[in-house]
């Protein structure tokens, strides 16, 4: 049982490290990026190819997955993204799932559609017991990533200027551009962060949930449903709906297989009627 709740945890916090950026760019940006999980998979295919290819250790690879797929964030938000900042959320989705079917196409014509995984290095391989609980070397290692991640990016956004700066920018933009804000280039910049976060998850999540081309496809609704349930107004919220998601998913899968996913989906439809937007919302609207 214990294995199980230290399984689902792992899993769930793959989840998070996969949505946060999300919940980054379309709670603090108001922006709806269905595309998200593109980026992901361009670090989960940038991780693999500086590991598998170029023999960079594991570790090491990881601020370099982050800082690829921010550049190429960077470079989509300026060409692309920033034209449909200000069209309706359905221009928005449309505009973000024809990116995702472009990718699909894109990195199977590249690298083929078979799936790959990462080689992890020996250390980080196996499980050690503790008072009988089997732990994942791998997955503990995800764990505390996760942690140190969330209690950065909270202080970030509400201990910082640039949060404050953020913050404003998103309530009202023209009031923040009054003020002498740079609001493009906060959004730039913000954008670019989620986009290298959803590079660093898929970098650390392909060990798990496998790398291919269809990817962004199998795990969109997974982000939606993690930034849903979580709710957009901090990073607490997609981390605890990460948490009780992870664990509901694996503990379904062990005990009632024949159920899949249907433990994730009850789970997130009871918790948009008790509160419909999300375990913790966002005080004021923009």
């Amino acid at each position: 049982m214990l294995t199980i709740l230290f399984d689902g945890l792992a899993y769930g916090m793959v989840l998070f490290m996969l949505a946060c950026g999300l919940s980054v760019t379309l709670g603090l940006m108001n922006f709806v990026n269905l595309a998200h999980g593109a980026f992901a998979m361009a670090g989960g295919y940038c991780a693999f190819v500086l590991v598998n290819r170029l023999g960079v250790p594991f570790l090491a690879s990881l601020p370099l997955v982050f800082v690829i797929t921010a550049i190429i964030g960077l470079l989509f938000e300026r060409t692309l993204y920033v034209h449909v900042y200000a069209k309706s959320h359905l221009d928005q989705v449309l505009f973000t799932i024809g990116l995702v079917f472009m990718a699909v196409v894109a990195t199977d014509y590249v690298a083929g559609s078979n799936q790959v995984f990462i080689t992890l290095p020996d250390y980080l391989q196996g499980r050690f017991e503790i008072f009988g609980v089997g732990i994942g070397r791998y997955r503990l290692l995800i764990i505390v990533l996760c942690g140190l991640l969330t209690a950065v990016l909270q202080f970030i956004l509400t201990h910082t200027r640039y949060g404050s700066r953020l913050r404003a920018a998103v309530d009202d933009a023209r009031v923040a551009r009054g003020l002498g804000i740079n609001v493009n280039a906060m959004f730039a910049i913000t954008f670019a962060a989620g986009s290298g976060l959803a590079g660093l998850g898929g970098a650390l999540g392909a060990e798990i949930l496998g790398l291919d081309p269809v990817f962004p496809l199998k795990y969109m609704v997974f982000f939606l449903v993690v930034v849903t349930v979580g709710g957009t107004s901090s990073m607490t919220g997609p981390l605890l709906a990460s948490t009780i998601l992870g664990i509901a998913d694996v503990a379904g899968k062990y005990y009632v297989p024949d159920l899949g996913a249907f433990v994730i989906y009850t789970i997130m439809i009871v918790v948009l009627i008790w509160r419909p937007e999300g375990l913790f919302a966002r005080a004021t609207a923009r």
